[in-house]
């Protein structure tokens, strides 16, 4: 295949311009060098482009086929075509200056007729990648493999009731492991695509979550026997392409991750559309995450209100995220993880620069939120307020209640004392709705 004619029409790095910038392809929030709370813009947000979406998808649904055409998808070499397309990514890598990006091992290298042939082509193209890792910027937010794509992965991979397929799915997660340790990956993500059923006539329920944990506790052995010191991240998503999936939400994954003893190793990668499907709010799939100590990464997309599946649209909310970034940041916000770009663009938009702008007015969304929430945070508009309402529970007789030094009849024995008639008070849910729409 040869070299691929200039893709983007922009040729700079998008830079910040400010409120009032007049270029469509710059910055008007996102000012990485901001100072916010004590870090960098850039720092807090630590952005991340994926390489399927972006650069895999073909702009294809179920009603009709590809609309993008890109140039890589064309030919009969397919490490040729693969090799093409670490070019045009570390370009739009170049072109946000973003800080990381992500890949599955099946959008990076073609799969072969092997196991053996499939990771000696992902090797070759993570050699690729460490090159073109030496003189740019952008670094690996996280590697994962796809186990979910192929029929053999039709009845799932590690919930498999075949242990042969769960025998190829383990050196296919090896190899994607062990090339995401070589690039210096921060985390490496499992994503159940087809860890669930379609029907419980045909499930053992208990077996494939036993195999499931089995699968999960011998990745968290690998990475120790190698030297991975990223936490594994588990996706949570309750449904599609599975009528239900055992990641089915953070309650859900805390469930197993504690039943399997893996929560020393394992956090969450939470995701908004997947929050949705879960019949819950993107915030509450994060504050609840920060409750339970298992908050690790986030993909940043959005789903479409109207629709029930997962759109993977570009995060334009801010509102929504302002929320979000206001429980993040105050339960100390990333270490390993960041704002993985797991979005689409629509199959309408063909232009190679519609990829440019997505990106930008997302990053731009997200910045703009993030200022927004760490203004809150400054003000204590929510946080002081919440104090205030458990006040309450630090005062003497909260704290010895929740210290174990007051039984049930202890606690009898004051509510039924004389003169004891506790009243309700006010959640001003309406106020603080209202106190938050001053911010975004």
């Amino acid at each position: 295949m040869n070299a691929l004619p200039k893709f983007f029409g922009a040729a700079d790095p998008v830079a910040y311009g400010g409120k009032d910038a007049k270029n469509p392809l710059a910055f008007r929030w996102y000012d990485k060098d901001r100072v916010v709370r004590g870090k960098r813009l850039e720092d807090h947000l630590r952005f991340a482009v994926c390489y399927w979406h972006s650069f895999c998808w073909p702009g294809g649904d179920p009603f009709g086929g590809e609309t993008f055409l890109r140039p890589w998808h064309r030919g009969t070499d397919a490490m040729a075509m693969a090799r093409a397309k670490a070019d045009i990514a570390f370009e739009l890598f170049r072109l946000l200056d973003v800080p990381f990006f992500t890949f599955h091992d099946v959008d990076a290298a073609p799969e072969g007729a092997t196991l053996a042939e499939s990771v000696a082509n992902l090797n070759a193209i993570g050699d690729i990648f460490e090159k073109k890792m030496a003189s740019a910027k952008v670094r690996l937010l996280w590697g994962t493999a796809n186990l979910f794509t192929h029929r053999r992965y039709m009845a799932g991979a590690a919930t498999n009731p075949d242990p042969d397929i769960f025998t190829y799915a383990a050196g296919q997660v090896r190899a994607a492991l062990e090339v995401t340790n070589r690039l210096g990956g921060q985390n490496y993500v499992l994503w159940g695509g087809r860890e669930g059923y379609e029907t419980l006539l045909n499930t053992d329920l208990k077996r494939e979550l036993d195999q499931l944990g089995r699968f999960v506790s011998l990745v968290v052995e690998h990475k120790h026997k190698i030297g991975f010191k990223g936490p594994l991240l588990i996706e949570p998503k309750p449904k599609e392409p599975t009528k239900h999936q055992y990641d089915f939400d953070v309650a859900t994954c805390y469930g197993f991750l504690q039943r399997y003893d893996l929560l020393k190793d394992v956090k969450l990668n939470i995701e908004q559309n997947h929050a949705i499907l879960a019949g819950h709010s993107f915030q509450h799939e994060v504050a609840l995450a920060q409750a339970l100590g298992v908050f690790g990464s986030l993909d940043i997309n959005r789903g479409d209100d109207l629709l029930g599946w997962d759109t993977d649209q570009f995060a334009m909310n801010v509102p929504e995220l302002a929320l979000v970034f206001h429980d993040m940041i105050k339960g100390g916000g990333f270490s390993t993880g960041g704002l993985n770009f797991d979005a689409k663009i629509r199959r309408q938009s063909i232009d190679p620069d519609d990829l440019i702008h997505a990106h930008v007015g997302s990053m731009d969304a997200c910045a703009r939120a993030l200022l927004a929430a760490a203004d809150m945070l400054d003000a204590e508009a929510l946080t002081g307020p919440v104090t205030e309402r458990y006040a309450g529970w630090t005062n003497s007789e909260g704290q010895a209640i929740m210290a174990g030094k007051r039984s049930l009849a202890d606690l009898s024995d004051r509510a039924l004392a004389p003169g004891f008639d506790p009243q309700p008070r006010s959640g001003r849910q309406e106020y603080l709705e209202s106190l938050v729409n001053r911010y975004v």
